[in-house]
């Protein structure tokens, strides 16, 4: 079953792209929020990870601060 995946991002950091383009090489649907627009959705990233920083990717829950790509890989099961 395909897990729901959520990336809060700017559109202005490397981080996000490198972590978008990742996801999009490996088939992965995902749903990009974009912080630097939607203040509650800021809060709502800062309440899930305690960070002000993106990326946070959400998956299924398990919210991965940053690009590590080895955890979003173990995450995904890829």
């Amino acid at each position: 079953m395909a897990k729901t995946v959520k990336i809060y991002s700017t559109p202005t950091c490397p981080y996000c792209t490198r972590a978008k383009d990742y996801l999009k090489k490996n088939n992965i649907s995902f749903e990009n929020i974009d912080v630097s627009e939607d203040q509650d959705k800021a809060q709502e990233m800062v309440k899930l990870s305690g960070q002000m920083g993106v990326p946070v990717i959400d998956i299924d829950g398990t919210v991965i601060v940053g690009f590590d790509q080895e955890r979003i890989a173990e995450t995904l099961g890829l």
